[in-house]
């Protein structure tokens, strides 16, 4: 008995899959405690591609754009979440996770927040 591998649809040629997200952290930068240079050599060092890390080459690029905003380009298929987990570790090992939280805005846009913390001062001023 001979094994046979299962043949591709007609036409045989596989999709280009191109994504694109972009990382917004103007705010913390303008008021500087976040370094974007850092954060984009952070991400092109550690984006696993085929269980590798620093395995990029022409597949995924990372850029960074002006005024805080770091742009992710991926032509292979690539997570959101994961640009998510690996921006909440940035944070974390720069010691920022206390004070910055990471929100998506909209589909494939991701923003760096502060936490709101003007609710306390506001019960202190009554009594």
């Amino acid at each position: 008995m001979v094994a046979t591998r299962p043949q591709a649809a007609k036409g045989g040629k596989a999709q280009k899959i191109t994504k694109k997200y972009i990382i917004n952290a103007s705010q913390p930068t303008n008021d500087k405690i976040f370094d974007p240079s850092a954060f984009t050599t952070f991400l092109q060092s550690r984006i696993k591609v085929d269980g590798r890390t620093g395995n990029l080459g022409e597949t995924i690029t990372v850029t960074n754009l002006n005024d805080g905003k770091i742009e992710v380009v991926a032509h292979q298929e690539f997570s959101g979440r994961y640009l998510k987990y690996l921006t909440k570790k940035f944070l974390k090992k720069q010691q920022l996770r206390d004070w910055l939280r990471v929100v998506s805005t909209s589909k494939g846009v991701y923003e760096l927040r502060f936490y709101n913390v003007v609710g306390d001062q506001d019960e202190e001023d009554e009594e």
